[in-house]
């Protein structure tokens, strides 16, 4: 029985301990002082701002100079390409490629507006014409639906590259939105369009695609998606429902049309519209040849997978183009800058107050020299006639 106590003896203290510790916190805080629980918040009211100290490397130019190969300056007035061309000289961006040349007469005004007022600044695409002479609000009598149009668009491209083209811009129009006469979307890999992808090839022109977008544009916009905020914002971002083909069927149809045409050179947009998953995107490019991708808007999804990135870049450096969409100011370019060249940790993707793509931060992948100036500006200058001479005039 003694023994019995004994053992006992450091319970009981610990008990007292207890006791008086109860004591002493209900007479810091009486039942009426306890703090209250903080108010519930709305998902967009959230804003965390981190206390992690790490290193930051603010950087407002790229190492070497870069070729912004998706870019927008079509949406600008003049003097806001003006003060596109003053962010680009303090980025170190030698040329930028717009994505916004129409086919037809309406190209060579855009053409000739970017190389008068700034020569060997900008290098122009010409997009897809589905409408040609038709209404654009009949589809009915568009040129897409009449037969010969492959060939007649082809020419047209012959005519833009004549008038000073580079390449030819394809939206997510294909696939997404075209519909033939029926109601039914035209797929990426329809035949009607062979004759363009052939003709580009014998003017020794690359194709940049936009073909898809976000995987999470086609789940449900429910509490398991990630980018639910955004498409709540953005309702018509969403591709989700049987109006819509899948995700991986958009992306099996243009991966049929770049094994189909071996000889084109397809840059694929946007890390190739799945950057969620690099294995898979490795893959296609050990497949085809004449597969490449670029990085814009993107930067959200490949900083949050560095070291998975890293690999990847470091893989095939020889397929990976700079870009960033859209026209972004020196704010939107440093995260491209610091993700590419730094190893800095945790730093924001975008300088909304709200990040557009997805609740998270992300993380450089520090590049080395040869593999930056691959993607900077050499992968441009060898798929892209005319970025060479524009870089070095």
């Amino acid at each position: 029985m003694l023994k019995f106590f004994r053992w006992q003896k450091p319970f009981a203290f610990f008990l007292f301990v207890g006791c008086f510790s109860l004591q002493m916190t209900t007479s810091v805080f009486s039942q009426d002082e306890v703090p209250e629980r903080p108010r519930r918040i709305y998902l967009d009211e959230f804003r965390p701002t981190p206390v992690l100290k790490v290193k930051e490397h603010i950087l407002e130019q790229a190492k070497f100079p870069c070729v912004n190969v998706h870019s927008h300056p079509g949406r600008l007035s003049v003097e806001e390409i003006d003060e596109m061309v003053k962010t680009m000289d303090a980025a170190n961006i030698a040329v930028s490629v717009s994505l916004d040349g129409k086919a037809g007469p309406e190209f060579a005004d855009h053409y000739q507006l970017l190389a008068k007022r700034h020569p060997n600044r900008f290098i122009v695409f010409v997009r897809m014409d589905y409408i040609g002479d038709g209404a654009p609000d009949k589809p009915e009598t568009w040129d897409v639906h009449k037969p010969g149009f492959g060939v007649r668009m082809a020419d047209k491209l012959t005519e833009a590259v004549r008038q000073g083209a580079q390449g030819l811009k394809l939206l997510k129009t294909l696939g997404l939105y075209l519909k033939d006469l029926d109601g039914n979307l035209i797929k990426p890999d329809d035949p009607r369009f062979d004759p363009v992808w052939e003709r580009a090839a014998e003017l020794n022109i690359p194709v940049l695609w936009h073909c898809a977008d976000p995987i999470s544009f086609f789940s449900p916009t429910d509490e398991r998606n990630e980018r639910w905020e955004e498409l709540y914002r953005h309702p018509e971002w969403s591709f989700y429902g049987e109006q819509f083909p899948s995700h991986q069927e958009l992306i099996d149809g243009r991966n049929r049309v770049i094994a189909k045409h071996p000889e084109t050179s397809f840059i694929c947009a946007h890390m190739a519209d799945i950057p969620e998953d690099l294995t898979k995107l490795g893959t296609y490019l050990d497949r085809y040849p004449n597969m490449n991708v670029e990085i814009s808007a993107r930067v959200a999804e490949l900083g949050r997978q560095p070291y998975t990135a890293r690999k990847f870049f470091l893989k095939y450096p020889d397929r990976i183009l700079f870009g960033t969409d859209g026209v972004p100011p020196m704010s939107e370019l440093i995260p491209h800058f610091r993700f590419l060249e730094t190893f800095d940790e945790n730093f924001p993707y975008e300088d909304n107050p709200f990040p557009p793509q997805g609740l998270w931060n992300i993380y450089g992948i520090g590049l080395p020299d040869e593999v930056l100036k691959k993607i900077y500006h050499e992968n441009a200058e060898r798929l892209i006639p005319g970025v060479k001479e524009a870089m070095n005039p």
